[in-house]
């Protein structure tokens, strides 16, 4: 996906990079761009908060999709994905997000067209999620379960 290879170019990681490593790399561009550094520039001020943002919004990204955080999260993924229902699906430029009835939603990046029309005519979404999608994209979730 052109939003992952983006925010990977933009940091200077690859997909391999560690957590650790990731978290160092960021930490050493905010101490770059951060906008009190350039307190007297009105301009270059202004630069460094988009580029901070920019920044910010890349390392949380990435950390979300990393094989680490999704090393930790796997067992609230599993109970998600083969117990809670689909109770909703979008689709945007290759980016299909599910919405299931506990309240968890995730983003699959690089999804083909025909797979998410399959799954919208499926007998069985659930089902078919199983087999084709959960497994084989890659995701993060964009919103914690809601606990009660």
């Amino acid at each position: 996906m052109k939003k992952i290879t983006d925010y990977r170019k933009l940091l200077g990681v690859t997909k391999d990079t560690e957590l650790k490593e990731l978290k160092t790399i960021y930490r050493n561009f905010m101490k770059d761009w951060h906008p009190d550094k350039f307190a007297d520039d009105h301009e270059k001020k202004v630069e460094a908060e988009e580029k901070s943002k920019t920044l910010i919004e890349a390392y949380h990204f990435l950390v979300s999709i990393s094989p680490e955080t999704q090393a930790l999260a796997l067992p609230v993924y599993m109970q998600t994905t083969t117990t809670s229902i689909i109770s909703d699906i979008s689709y945007k430029q290759q980016t299909l997000e599910i919405t299931f009835a506990d309240g968890s939603v995730y983003e699959y990046f690089d999804v083909p067209k025909n797979t998410y029309v399959k799954l919208v005519n499926a007998d069985s979404p659930g089902r078919f999620a199983r087999r084709h999608i959960f497994h084989e994209f890659v995701y993060r979730n964009v919103t914690k379960q809601t606990t009660s």
